[in-house]
């Protein structure tokens, strides 16, 4: 069963995971590096995902042709979002935040590989409705 503390150990498993992938590679490469190395990163710490996992739209029980595509969806419950700018901006909250909705996904987080220190400044956290229902243990 998913927890809120389930949920915030594995956000922590996870940045853990990008603040060494940025602390071997660095900053101001192209996202798609960073992609394949957390890629490697999370196999290595044995922590299940999808990737480029295209994200259905159903309106009144149709589903749309759109092609939405999460960077990561770790454990069927945590949207992860890849970037490498020199700034995060609105635009990226509201892709993680659509993502989150149409996947029904309590917890999101937001990387930007292109800073100093992704614990600082380069991860944002996001939760949504789906995160208060779940039980806190």
């Amino acid at each position: 069963m998913i927890t809120q503390k389930y949920l915030d150990e594995l956000t922590y498993e996870v940045v853990g995971a990008s603040i060494e992938v940025h602390k071997i590679m660095g900053r101001g490469l192209l996202e798609s590096v960073y992609h394949q190395c957390i890629k490697e990163e999370l196999v290595h710490r044995k922590i299940n995902f999808s990737t480029e996992m295209c994200i259905p739209v159903i309106y009144k029980g149709k589903q749309l042709n759109m092609d939405f595509r999460c960077d990561l969806f770790i454990e069927k419950c945590l949207v992860v979002e890849l970037k490498s700018v020199q700034v995060i901006s609105n635009v990226h909250e509201a892709q993680l935040l659509t993502y989150m909705k149409l996947l029904k996904s309590p917890k999101g987080i937001l990387i930007n590989f292109n800073c100093f220190n992704i614990f600082r400044e380069g991860q944002k956290t996001f939760v949504n409705e789906y995160f208060s229902l779940l039980p806190k243990q």
